[in-house]
C-alpha cells in the first residue's frame, strides 16, 4: 500500500504560525512523524506540500494509478477550491481530509469544505495524530475492498 499525503498553503510554517492553534511542531517534525508511522504500518508514502493550488491539483492527478489513497490537509484551500474537489473526484481514490485544529470550533468561513465532498472521512482537531488516523482509515477501507474483490 502507498499513500499520498498532501499539505496545502502555510503548513510549511508550522511551529511559527499561530502555535496556540496549530502546535509547536514544525513541518519537518510532521514529515518525520508521517514517515515513522507509515513505516510502522507497512505503508509507503510520498509527502507533498505546496502553497500553490495547481501544484496540489497536479499531485492529485499524478496519484491516479500510483497510489492507493490520499490524505489531504488542504489548509486554506479547504474553503475555496473547487479545483481540488474536482481533481479528487476525477482520480476516484479513497481520500481523507485532515485538519490539525478543530475547524468546527473556529470562524464561520472555516465551516465550509469543498474538499470534504470527495472524501470518505474528515479528521479534525487531533494535531499530527490526525494523519495517522487518516492513514489507518484508508488502510482498513482498502483492505476491506481488496478482501471483497
Amino acid at each position: 500500500m502507498k499513500l499520498l499525503f498532501l499539505n496545502g498553503p502555510n503548513l510549511n510554517m508550522l511551529g511559527i504560525r499561530e502555535p496556540d492553534i496549530y502546535g509547536r511542531g514544525t513541518y519537518a517534525d510532521l514529515e518525520a512523524y508521517i514517515r515513522d508511522f507509515c513505516g510502522e504500518l507497512g505503508i509507503g508514502c510520498e509527502i507533498v506540500q505546496s502553497n500553490h493550488e495547481g501544484v496540489l491539483v497536479e499531485a492529485i492527478q499524478a496519484a491516479y494509478g500510483a497510489f492507493d489513497g490520499i490524505v489531504i490537509n488542504p489548509a486554506a484551500y479547504t474553503h475555496t477550491s473547487v479545483a481540488l474537489l474536482d481533481a479528487l473526484k476525477a482520480v476516484g481514490l479513497p481520500a481523507v481530509e485532515v485538519h490539525l485544529s478543530d475547524v468546527s470550533r473556529r470562524e464561520d468561513f472555516r465551516q465550509v469544505s469543498y474538499v470534504r465532498l470527495a472524501c470518505c472521512r474528515t479528521i479534525a482537531g487531533h494535531g499530527f495524530e490526525g494523519y495517522r488516523m487518516a492513514a489507518e482509515h484508508i488502510k482498513v477501507l482498502t483492505e476491506g475492498i481488496i478482501a471483497k474483490g
